[in-house]
């Protein structure tokens, strides 16, 4: 039997008085108001990216508590994959941490009076001693195990609020998520943003000059927030580059990114055989189409941004 220990500012609570009034609603509202770390336009994904993984384990696998040694490499695999780049990746911090947002439980299989950091976290050692596990409380397990449309809104939300739409996909994959038989899509935006940017770039590509029409609409084409819109990234021209779905899938993927000369710049972690050459590697070191007025040139802050939160590895030689 695992018993709970969820101290917070010197009091413990318990699972009855935190969520004996829980509803769909309720439930929604504490994830869409999820707390996420940020200082400035720094990206910190941990905790929705956490959130998302265990989603999927309760509808996957049927399991509510994870152990926080099997959740350690898989956090530390997705951040790699979908978080900014960094050198070491801390999971112990959402593990610990999204209790405070009314949607986790830290338990261990025997009582422990855990030494917490100044900050106020469990150390990873002691975590993985006591063999601490973490799931959401069971009133919200149950409730999104049984109601199919809170489960979709929840994992929507987090998707949308956290990384934008090219990638939404690629996560639901990586955490084993199928949302292909008759779910509703995730909205989209506003798509005066799409039509400015592909007109700045007269409907074609910046990278590869694809601008296929079925009659006069641009097919595959799309408008690619360079500073994402999730991060506050602006919809204006200056923030956006006009793409085929291939080249957006891999510049918001971090494949590659562009110099302060607008030069394409190419990662060393991409790698592939002929069509990694043909698609990508070719590019690398030619210039971006620039759009057709030099007030949409992209701004340079964005690009910034994107070398630092988004671009993955080194630039190839």
């Amino acid at each position: 039997m695992f018993q709970i220990y969820m101290k917070r500012f010197g009091l413990i609570y318990t699972e009855r008085i935190c969520f004996q009034t829980m509803d769909s609603k309720s439930i929604f509202s504490k994830f869409e108001n999820l707390t996420v770390w940020k200082q400035g336009s720094k990206r910190a994904p941990h905790k929705p990216l956490l959130a998302l993984y265990a989603l999927s384990c309760a509808i996957q696998q049927d399991k509510r508590l994870l152990p926080f040694s099997e959740l350690n490499s898989k956090l530390v695999e997705l951040l790699h994959d979908f978080g900014p780049p960094q050198k070491t990746y801390r999971p112990e911090y959402p593990f610990w941490r999204m209790q405070k947002d009314g949607i986790w439980e830290v338990k261990s299989p025997e009582p422990v009076e855990w030494q917490l950091t100044n900050s106020g976290d469990a150390k990873k050692t002691q975590l993985l001693h006591h063999n601490a596990h973490g799931g959401f409380p069971e009133k919200i397990y149950k409730l999104l195990k049984n109601d199919p449309s809170l489960f979709s809104n929840v994992v929507q939300k987090l998707l949308e609020d956290n990384f934008p739409p090219s990638i939404h996909e690629d996560i639901l994959q990586a955490i084993g998520i199928d949302f292909s038989a008759g779910i509703t899509t995730i909205k989209r935006r506003d798509p005066d943003f799409r039509n400015r940017v592909l007109r700045a770039y007269e409907n074609r590509c910046a990278i590869c000059g694809f601008d296929i029409r079925m009659d006069h609409t641009p097919i595959c084409l799309e408008a690619a927030h360079i500073k994402w819109h999730t991060a506050g990234g602006p919809d204006e021209e200056k923030n956006g580059l006009a793409l085929c779905t291939l080249h957006h899938k891999l510049f918001d993927r971090g494949a590659f990114t562009f110099s302060e000369d607008m030069k394409i710049l190419v990662s060393d972690r991409a790698n592939g055989s002929d069509a990694f050459n043909k698609w990508l590697l070719n590019y690398h070191g030619q210039r971006l189409t620039a759009p057709n007025r030099t007030i949409y040139q992209p701004s340079m802050a964005f690009r910034t941004w994107h070398v630092r939160e988004v671009f993955k590895g080194e630039v190839r030689e």
